[in-house]
């Protein structure tokens, strides 16, 4: 599923556990989104505790963004996209979670053009394993004030991206108050009473958006009406400027912050490429028509995504624990630059064999020094 070939390929009419009856059954019956998000959580908390994860970072910061793909069959959950597809496609787009040791921590599938930020909510408080994120970080498309709002009473620090940051509003909240150099960028006033009458509401829909009693894409729909926030619509927006306005002075005046930012995209990024790699079947399109198809298929991408991710992380670190022993200096600022995302030796063409149980332990390393091409049978 995750490679888009379907069951054809891994087909053994001589082994009963591979016969087509048995693998339909398989996959009909146990082929489902809560069982791919438990098994995604074990590799999340089996990747987390390899030792050299904990150079790349907590596991507290995460970015959500999307992957486009193209959707050539008749179904309600994809829309035309002529930016990217030209006129004659539809297309879905599956927004990830990714943490910052390189785990996928869950997805949602989004039709069509809709804006990201509508369903990252959603996707973080559905995310499948791991401790919960204190910094979510997304590209220019995906932020709002209301956007703001919501992330900052649900206990998270949104941290996007922002193209135009030239033309942001900077927002204060005494006007009496001499913010020096900042004076004159600082025109616009933060209405705390605005806040302090809704309080109330907005501690609601928090507990609401934790607890998944209301979905995060169409609580900010509700809190604005032809494209004007509603009342509470509007707190969430004054109460969202404080935290923008702190993300912008910030990502302005610290240079570590905006390296971070830059960085945890950059992963999502590789991700996304490793992840065509793996999608390779039928052109790479999504051929399912209906919206628990497409996530159980992405889930599958997800989980097939965290094993890579998984395996070149015990491999990575056995390989560093050697360096190490043989006297090379492994310094925390080399670990960080590694990266699991690497996919050179991942064999994606060819037979599909699970007929012989995997030799238990890590395979041999290879000696650097040695001229020595891996066999075909030793690829991943």
């Amino acid at each position: 599923m995750a490679c888009n070939v379907g069951l054809t390929p891994v087909v053994k009419p001589g082994v009963s556990a591979l016969t087509r009856g048995r693998l339909v059954q398989v996959d009909q019956g146990y082929f489902r989104a809560e069982n791919i998000s438990a098994a995604n959580g074990l590799f999340i908390e089996a990747q987390a505790k390899i030792d050299v994860v904990r150079a790349w970072g907590g596991g507290l910061v995460a970015s959500a963004d999307g992957v486009r793909f193209t959707v050539p069959v008749q179904t309600l959950y994809a829309c035309s996209n002529p930016r990217y597809f030209g006129l004659r496609y539809k297309d879905a787009t599956w927004l990830n979670v990714v943490n910052d040791q390189v785990m996928g921590l869950g997805g949602v599938v989004v039709p069509g053009t809709l804006r990201d930020s509508l369903f990252i909510l959603d996707a973080i408080h559905a995310r499948d394993g791991g401790p919960k994120p204190e910094t979510v970080i997304t590209d220019t498309a995906s932020y709002s004030d209301i956007v703001f709002g919501l992330f900052a009473i649900c206990g998270y620090q949104f941290s996007p991206r922002i193209a135009d940051i030239s033309d942001a509003r900077l927002w204060r909240t005494n006007t009496a108050a001499d913010y020096g150099p900042l004076q004159p960028v600082s025109n616009h006033t933060i209405r705390l009473d605005r806040i302090r009458a809704h309080w109330g509401d907005m501690l609601r829909v928090a507990g609401s958006l934790t607890l998944g009693e209301v979905r995060g894409h169409d609580l900010i729909r509700m809190l604005s009406r032809d494209g004007k926030p509603t009342g509470l619509g509007d707190a969430f927006a004054h109460y969202g400027r404080i935290f923008k306005t702190l993300h912008l002075l910030q990502f302005v005046s610290d240079e570590g912050y905006r390296r971070m930012i830059g960085a945890q995209l950059n992963v999502t990024e590789a991700r996304h490429r490793l992840a065509r790699k793996i999608f390779f079947g039928q052109r790479g399109e999504l051929r399912q028509h209906y919206r628990e198809g497409m996530e159980d298929q992405l889930g599958a991408l997800g989980l097939a995504l965290n094993a890579v991710v998984l395996f070149n992380s015990l491999y990575i670190d056995a390989a560093v624990k050697q360096l190490a022993a043989d006297g090379f200096p492994v310094t925390d600022e080399l670990l960080a630059r590694l990266s699991p995302l690497q996919y050179d030796h991942i064999n994606f063409l060819g037979r599909y064999a699970f007929t012989r149980p995997p030799a238990p332990g890590l395979r041999q390393l290879r000696d650097p020094h040695s001229d020595d091409e891996m066999d075909d049978g030793e690829h991943g």
